[in-house]
């Protein structure tokens, strides 16, 4: 019992000494005892935590790993997306469209995400350019006439009626990187190469000249969902697109 009494009253003098070092030393420096600059700084990394967190708790809730979408697509996805948005690049802000280029084209690769409901509208297969290859898209170009996909994140605009029907005009916004959009006509479309029974009986489906073309029966849909404003993304594991990217990098 004595011993026990001892070692409290010990540690009781050790953190009185402590503060009596430390109270005139903080006073004499004109700050207060709890420095509330500091206490933000500690704290920084931990919101920066949280906010990843939730960008993957999203991705949980919305049980993309089910249905095939990269977590790091998606991630990238909504960094590109809150940059774009806070910097007042999109105005339909509810919505994101992901294209995932780390997926077979024999697979539904487009995501057409309600980030507000956290509900998924569509899901469904995407072309990419004859350039970029056959069943997975691995060359990408912003050139004219390449006929490749170029990756990054672009702005969806009008809905127009052209040579493949009900389409939607799209917007690059990354500077030696996909815009060059509109000078290469790249739009979004429905194509009748776009089908699951190309994809099952020769295991990848047909390629446009660059375009994010999409099945017949679901451009119009999809379109009138996204147009005007929305953020769409195209995605692949490309080092040099993620080297490059200015808005992945912000």
């Amino acid at each position: 019992m004595k011993t026990f009494k001892l070692k409290r009253t010990y540690f009781i003098f050790l953190v009185a000494f402590a503060a009596i070092l430390y109270i005139p030393n903080a006073l004499a420096n004109g700050k207060p005892y709890i420095d509330i600059k500091n206490v933000d700084l500690v704290f920084a990394p931990l919101v920066l935590k949280n906010k990843t967190n939730s960008v993957s708790d999203m991705y949980n809730k919305l049980q993309l790993n089910l249905f095939g979408l990269s977590e790091n697509a998606f991630q990238y996805a909504i960094k590109g997306y809150e940059y774009l948005k806070s910097n007042g690049k999109i105005s339909h802000n509810q919505i994101i469209t992901i294209v995932d280029f780390t997926r077979s084209s024999s697979q539904k690769r487009l995501f057409v995400i309600d980030l507000n409901n956290y509900k998924i509208l569509f899901n469904t297969y995407v072309a990419h350019g004859q350039g970029s290859g056959a069943e997975m898209a691995t060359k990408f170009s912003n050139i004219p006439e390449s006929l490749q996909s170029s990756l990054g994140f672009y702005k969806t605009s009008s809905s127009y009626i052209g040579k493949n029907g009900f389409s939607m005009k799209l917007e690059g916004l990354e500077n030696g990187i996909n815009d060059m959009a509109y000078e290469r006509a790249i739009v979004m479309h429905g194509a009748p190469y776009v089908s699951e029974d190309l994809a099952r009986s020769q295991g990848h489906i047909g390629r446009s000249w660059g375009c994010p073309a999409v099945p017949e029966k679901l451009n119009k849909p999809i379109i009138e969902k996204i147009k005007n404003g929305s953020c769409l993304f195209i995605y692949s594991e490309n080092n040099n697109y993620l080297r490059k990217s200015r808005i992945i990098n912000s």
